[in-house]
């Protein structure tokens, strides 16, 4: 095992789709409408997941090959899509409400650091009363400004750090390639888990790979 999943962690973020939720149900169903909407050929399903992770004005422009101003306009109508009771379409993975519980009676500050945007994952982490563990909650935002995952991660160290938290000694928890680029641009390590969206070869930029919740707790919690 990597020494530097050893210590103790001064502070843990968390991604949230694929990570703490299953909610490609949600997402790839809004998004099927939107290139409805927007008169464009809907992808395979196998496609559309691909859309779960990354942000998503990148995701519109790598994937469907939309132009930039294009990729804006189809972020506007998946947003109108991808609202209310169609983001709640989701389940929280088993084992991962108790893991979040143990972390915060442990009294390590918790972030959650997703590509989603922010107001969307508030709503998220409140329906399934998972908001109270949470010291920091930073997504995209509303413009887009801050949507790559090196910019998320590193507002969400900062957030921690306003509060008075040690972020020395942070950790990623992610399950995509994104998560883990993100964290390594932030200094810190990334730990992907195997039941998210993120294939085998993502797996190559974590510093360690888990495939259940017991494996994660013992690496965040020892």
């Amino acid at each position: 095992m990597n020494p530097t999943l050893t210590r103790t962690w001064s502070a843990i973020l968390f991604d949230l789709d694929g990570t703490i939720t299953d909610s490609a149900p949600a997402i790839t169903s809004s998004l099927a409408r939107t290139f409805t909407l927007l008169g464009r050929p809907v992808p395979s399903d196998s496609e559309l997941l691909s859309y779960v992770g990354p942000p998503m004005l990148e995701a519109f422009q790598e994937y469907a090959g939309m132009t930039p101003d294009e990729a804006v306009e189809a972020i506007a109508v998946y947003r109108a899509e991808y609202h209310g009771a169609a983001s709640l379409d989701t389940a929280v993975y088993p084992g991962i409400a108790g893991l979040l519980e143990r972390i915060h009676a442990a009294g390590i500050p918790l972030a959650l650091a997703t590509s989603k945007p922010e107001l969307s994952a508030i709503a998220i982490l409140t329906h399934f009363d998972l908001a109270k563990y949470f010291t920091a909650t930073v997504g995209a935002s509303a413009d887009e400004t801050r949507s790559k995952k090196t910019d998320i991660v590193a507002e969400a160290l900062a957030r921690l750090a306003v509060t008075g938290v040690d972020t020395s000694a942070a950790v990623m928890v992610g399950d995509r390639s994104y998560d883990a680029v993100g964290a390594q641009a932030n200094g810190i390590p990334a730990i992907l888990v195997e039941w998210g969206y993120g294939s085998p070869a993502e797996a190559a930029a974590a510093t360690a790979v888990v495939h259940s919740t017991d494996q994660l707790a013992k690496l965040l919690l020892g």
